[in-house]
């Protein structure tokens, strides 16, 4: 085969360094975006953030005096850039990621002058704010320390208080008792001579602590225990919830009321006392002390009502305010720093860029939204209609993929309640008349449906579909179900009352 020389001409996609990032920065959650800022200017010295959570604090500098907080922008630039506004912003093709990939050489010559640099104009806060000061956190009492401090109280010999201490530690989460007591005595040295009985009393001992329930061995103990110690109750009443949390406590938890009724031989108004005293209970005792700390959602966007309609708007506590270091662009422009720093430019200066793009795009997602979902915003979840990512896309010459990464981990405060943007697209459920229900709708006029039943009489899957069908809504029982599990709502046997 004879050899050759051909010319080919070809395209295909880059993904260049700032088209990455941009992708990456869309895709983040605002936590993830903010952790990801700490590290990018920890490692550029040309970007600098204004918006230090400390600029309102007290500072204690290296030579004993003290610093008096500084304002928000005080050492800001009065060439500021504005947060992108409620308007929607030019875009082509895929953007942003057709818009990151500009920019280019063409931008570095401003980033030398100092003004390329994106901040939210922000109320600048006195010292009086709430905010302003240090809070310190209160000190987390966990159930090991509760139970201790009990112990010290109550127990007086050093023998008695290292076997307490031995189930205490033995003790999950919940307050329960993890390993039996024969388990804990033959893993103890024989020299210790302890015996079984020490064990008993010690976990007997502990039993009568606060909360009540703690060291039950499983969760007929752990209801029996608190049964014991309620005050107030009747007689009767207490050996009828004993009974039943001892012996039938799978039958109570089914709700299987007339098995009930013959094996304690009772009547309504008796089983419905004692099942009155056994919901006091509290099956996880030691959960209240639980180190967990709630993690809060913050709204990246804000839906209120306005004149003429409902206005989106960005929230300015989630943006980070940032700018180009004016010393070090300045030492650039002069031609006195390293060649290195030129790349550290571009990077700070490409950062600015992106983030712009990527609350801009956020934005105009959560107008083109609010635009389709009025009827939500009016009258609620049961108003919802149906609505795809492909729709949101070809509205703003978005790629569907882009609509994808706008909408996950990205919060509306709305008058309705916080809503992750993906909360408003779902599929849709024929209708008699022709239409297209929203799934949303649906499962809202579900929990309507449920929440207003008769709990003596419950509604069967069944029957909530025959209702949703006098309503024109076409959807099989089989489907019912599959959103009633997903709202959390039990089936019609255990949510029938006595």
């Amino acid at each position: 085969m004879k050899q050759s020389l051909q010319l080919r001409t070809s395209q295909h996609l880059a993904l260049t360094p700032q088209l990455q990032q941009s992708i990456r920065l869309l895709q983040l959650s605002t936590l993830e975006l903010h952790q990801e800022l700490e590290q990018i200017l920890g490692e550029n010295p040309l970007l600098e953030r204004l918006d230090d959570p400390l600029d309102h604090s007290v500072r204690l500098l290296a030579d004993g005096a003290i610093s008096a907080p500084v304002q928000n922008g005080a050492e800001a630039t009065p060439d500021t850039l504005q947060p992108p506004s409620e308007g929607p912003a030019p875009a082509d093709g895929d953007a942003p990621q057709d818009g990151a990939a500009e920019g280019g050489d063409g931008d570095a010559a401003g980033a030398a002058d100092g003004d390329s640099d994106w901040s939210d104009v922000g109320r600048a806060k006195g010292p009086d704010d709430d905010d302003s000061r240090p809070q310190i956190e209160a000190s987390h009492c966990t159930l090991r320390e509760h139970l201790l401090e009990q112990m010290r109280v109550t127990v007086t010999q050093e023998r008695d208080r290292i076997l307490m201490e031995l189930i205490i530690d033995a003790l999950d989460d919940n307050g329960y008792l993890e390993e039996t007591l024969e388990e804990i005595h033959a893993r103890l040295p024989e020299e210790a001579e302890v015996d079984l009985d020490e064990l008993r009393t010690s976990l007997t001992l502990l039993q009568s602590f606060d909360p009540a329930g703690v060291g039950a061995r499983s969760a007929s103990e752990c209801l029996a225990l608190q049964i014991k110690q309620m005050p107030h109750v009747p007689l009767v009443t207490r050996r009828m919830a004993l009974v039943i949390v001892d012996k039938h406590l799978t039958w109570f938890a089914q709700r299987e009321f007339n098995k009930l009724k013959k094996a304690l031989d009772c009547d309504d108004e008796d089983l419905r006392e004692a099942q009155a005293v056994i919901r006091l209970c509290n099956p996880h005792p030691g959960a209240e002390f639980a180190s967990d700390v709630s993690d809060y959602v913050v709204p990246d966007v804000i839906v209120k009502k306005a004149r003429n309609g409902w206005a989106v708007t960005l929230n300015n506590d989630v943006m980070p305010r940032l700018r180009v270091n004016a010393m070090y662009a300045n030492l650039l422009k002069q031609g006195k720093s390293e060649s290195a720093m030129g790349a550290q430019l571009q990077e700070a200066k490409w950062l600015i860029k992106n983030m712009r793009q990527r609350f801009d795009t956020i934005l105009r997602v959560a107008q083109a939204i609010v635009e389709r979902q009025k009827n939500f915003f009016s009258h609620g979840a049961v108003a919802m209609r149906p609505l795809v990512l492909r729709e949101i896309a070809d509205t703003l010459g978005l790629h569907e993929s882009t609509i994808s990464r706008v909408t996950t981990q990205k919060y509306m405060l709305t008058p309705h309640g916080m809503f992750e943007l993906k909360y408003f697209f779902g599929s849709h459920v024929a209708t008699e008349a022709g239409g297209e229900a929203s799934s949303t709708a649906i499962r809202a006029l579900i929990v309507q449906l449920t929440g207003a039943e008769d709990p003596k009489n419950p509604l069967s899957d069944s029957k909530i579909a025959d209702m949703l069908g006098e309503q024109g809504m076409v959807i099989a029982r089989r489907t019912v179900a599959k959103y009633r599990e997903a709202l959390k709502i039990p089936p019609v046997s255990l949510r029938k009352a006595l």
